[in-house]
């Protein structure tokens, strides 16, 4: 293996599947375990159900397949599990943000190859939100309340769809939450907030450009005021590639750590509905390492 990745013999990959995730495909699965073990590497194959992970002690690499969610969770059992073990993100989701920062392939045998190369080793740096792990992105506002009144069959027959199926309906009757949140510059007193610590938001989209995996900073966007207009201008803006910093309605800020305060409201992370506020956010000072 390329720059000593792996040390001796046949490299060892944990294969981590989400049998619930939004395109999970038992074929694609199984073409993936074909190719590491085409490329040399003996696998172990386990799923992951509601968090419910465990590491194999004999794993040096840890291969998560699914989505944002998933890699929440076997991340949280990587860092319990205290093992030396790196880490990769095969994409099959309802949305693969860190997939896409990161760069990794659908097609397999590119994938393997990258991984098992050891040309790509990175470090990858999350926040924490008390225990849990925040890779990508996290918001309180219109979506995280769709978030959580989604339902999960839904989810699974209607993918990505579902998501804006309960945002609309959640915005038909939306009341602006009051929130506070602080970080070292001060306090922002806003309606609606959302936080970056992957580049990547609902897609092909960023409110946060200069955002990364990377990089030990989280990226704010709070909306002052957020009526259906003034979200329907931020979303416009955000589609479009516009700088977010010439709305006025608009405040960006970075911190490696913030708290938001205020009428209790759910805030989403990674695709799922994690804590309510008050909460604190704080970026992790040990990074994982991404194959």
């Amino acid at each position: 293996m390329a720059d000593g990745y792996y040390s001796g013999g046949s490299p060892v990959v944990q294969i981590i599947a989400n049998p619930d995730a939004g395109s999970s495909s038992q074929r694609r699965l199984r073409a993936l375990q074909r190719a590491f073990t085409s490329a040399g590497a003996r696998t172990i194959l386990s799923e992951s159900h509601s968090g419910e992970v465990r590491i194999d002690p004999d794993a040096q690499h840890v291969c998560v397949v699914g989505g944002d969610g998933t890699l929440r969770h076997v991340a949280a059992a990587v860092y319990r599990s205290g093992l030396p073990v790196t880490l990769s993100l095969y994409p099959m989701g309802t949305v693969n943000l860190i997939a896409r920062e990161r760069g990794y392939s659908r097609d397999p045998a590119t994938f393997v190859a990258r991984i098992l190369g050891g040309t790509h080793r990175r470090d990858h740096y999350v926040a924490m939100i008390g225990d849990i792990i925040l890779s990508g992105v996290a918001s309180v506002g219109p979506d995280s309340y769709a978030v959580a009144n989604l339902s999960l069959p839904l989810k699974r027959l209607f993918g990505r769809a579902a998501y804006v199926l309960a945002f609309f309906t959640v915005l038909a009757h939306w009341r602006r939450p009051g929130l506070e949140v602080t970080t070292a510059e001060g306090v922002i007193a806003c309606e609606a907030i959302y936080i970056a610590k992957g580049r990547y938001f609902a897609g092909p989209w960023s409110f946060a450009p200069r955002a990364s995996v990377e990089h030990r900073l989280l990226h704010g966007v709070a909306l002052r005021h957020a009526r259906r207009i003034d979200f329907a201008r931020f979303v416009w803006r955000l589609w479009r590639g516009r700088d977010l910093g010439r709305d006025p309605n608009l405040v960006l800020f970075s911190c490696d750590r913030l708290s938001i305060a205020g009428n209790a409201s759910p805030l989403q992370a990674d695709g799922d509905i994690v804590a309510n506020t008050p909460l604190t956010i704080a970026v992790r000072a040990e990074p994982f390492s991404f194959a």
